[in-house]
């Protein structure tokens, strides 16, 4: 037993390491952390140089360094802290130092601080090189928000005037006039909307308070199979499959107009830009946005067929037939949920309610038939259309 006991111990002493193995594995680590350091560090000039050549407009430049950086480092890119230069001594660099490393919190403050002469006066925008013709900046401040708002326009696209903030500095604090941010609030909510609070500006409630879009038009699709007729032999019974869409195309001055159609989007959709709709079986009306105490905001909605004009009596003749007026008036009440869906806002609208109101011009009398909300009424989801923004008619 002792010559066993002896013979593990001395087999246990020489699985061990010894002293000198672990400081040799020790500073193989220490100097394979000392080369990715470098290897990282060297990637990050790289990677930084790109992004100032890119910048400059050397873009073939840029790409050479893009690909030197990533192959030293794969993924240098998220490494890669954009608050500071890697080197403080150059001047002049695409990733400049802010005041005490921090973020800029009002950036409207910020870029009338910049633009602010010695004299007091603010210099929205220069010109950036010589040119014999006049610059955009030589207009009055008034003219310059003028013409503002002939891209807002009467059609409320607030979107081309995010747009145009993008171009500069001093078209940036002019997009952030809180005149025109009301107007369009006013325009949206008329008097429900005379005092600013909650929100902290003009613009925040104009992004952020539930409203219908104007920039486009809702569309639902409906589909269902209905049974057809009997064959003559009676060896079969054919099935249809039935598709239909719904079209609401809201304005900002309150009007709608509502279309019910078999026919596709690409060929109904144009038709609907103007309010002045040849179709036939387009109904105009008008709506409300109302804020229940369930804090939902709902869209009621009041159409009807547009009144034909009257035939005159010199055109009645023999070779004209004449079509007497209705005796009855059809309106349709429409009661829809206004809700957001997916990554867009306000682009959704679910039935909650959907009523025919018929009134016999002979007696006044109206009668009302309310038809069931089902599963044949399928929300109705925001489409964005460019062409009906793309001419200004009015300024807001």
């Amino acid at each position: 037993m002792m010559e066993l006991s002896a013979f593990r111990a001395k087999w246990m002493s020489e699985l061990q390491p010894s002293s000198g193995g672990k400081k040799s594995v020790s500073k193989f680590a220490d100097l394979k952390r000392k080369q990715d350091i470098a290897r990282e560090g060297k990637a990050r000039e790289l990677f930084l140089k790109a992004v100032e050549e890119e910048q400059n407009g050397a873009v073939y430049e840029a790409i050479k360094y893009y690909k030197s950086a990533m192959q030293l480092v794969p993924d240098i890119e998220f490494k890669i802290n954009y608050s500071r230069t890697p080197d403080p001594d150059r001047s002049g660099s695409y990733l400049e130092d802010n005041e005490n490393d921090r973020e800029i919190d009002d950036l409207l403050t910020y870029f009338q601080q910049q633009l602010t002469l010695c004299d007091g006066t603010m210099k929205l925008c220069e010109p950036a090189t010589d040119s014999t013709q006049l610059h955009i900046s030589a207009l009055p401040f008034e003219v310059l928000m003028y013409i503002f708002r002939w891209v807002v326009s009467c059609d409320l696209d607030l979107r081309a005037l995010e747009q145009l903030s993008l171009v500069c500095r001093g078209f940036y604090i002019c997009a952030r006039d809180p005149e025109i941010w009301r107007s369009a609030c006013l325009r949206v909510w008329g008097r429900s909307c005379t005092k600013m609070l909650p929100f902290s500006s003009w613009r925040e409630m104009f992004l952020e308070r539930p409203r219908v879009r104007f920039d486009g038009v809702y569309i639902s699709k409906t589909s269902y199979i209905r049974q057809g007729e009997e064959s003559l032999d009676g060896f079969y019974r054919a099935w249809h499959q039935v598709e239909y869409y719904r079209y609401l195309r809201f304005f900002p001055d309150g009007q709608v107009m509502m279309l019910t159609t078999p026919e596709d989007p690409l060929i109904t959709v144009p038709r609907l830009r103007s309010k002045n709709s040849r179709m036939d079986s387009v109904m105009f009306g008008h709506f409300r946005l109302s804020q229940d105490t369930d804090n939902q905001t709902k869209v009621y909605v009041v159409v009807s067929k547009r009144k034909e004009e009257k035939v005159a009596e010199y055109q009645r003749s023999r070779f004209c037939r004449w079509n007497p007026a209705p005796e009855a008036e059809h309106t349709f009440h429409v009661g829809l949920q206004l809700s957001s869906g997916g990554r867009q806002r306000f682009n959704k609208l679910v039935w909650i309610h959907h009523s025919c109101h018929i009134t016999y011009r002979s007696t006044g009398e109206t009668i009302v038939t309310a038809f069931d909300v089902d599963k044949m009424y399928t929300p109705l989801f925001f489409a964005r259309v460019k062409s009906y923004t793309a001419f200004s008619e009015h300024p807001l």
